[in-house]
């Protein structure tokens, strides 16, 4: 494992900490969030999350994921 996994783990580690979610699903690229009701809410929360933290994460949202209440939050 190389320095640079070690800190988008750890970003991941601290968004997560940040963000509590109730349900998530760690993938690839980053974590997947499910289960949420107030998407537009849950999603501003999120970038400011990032944003305030600085860490190197984007989320991402498509309409397929609206279906289940989802977005993921990936590293950059």
């Amino acid at each position: 494992m190389n320095i640079e996994q070690t800190q988008h783990n750890e970003d991941l580690k601290t968004f997560i900490e940040k963000f509590d979610p109730k349900k998530y699903k760690m993938t690839k690229a980053g974590v997947e969030i499910r289960g949420i009701n107030d998407m537009y809410r849950n999603l501003m929360h999120a970038r400011t999350i990032i944003a305030n933290l600085e860490l190197n994460l984007t989320v991402v949202h498509t309409a397929d994921m609206l279906s289940y209440g989802g977005f993921q939050v990936n590293t950059i």
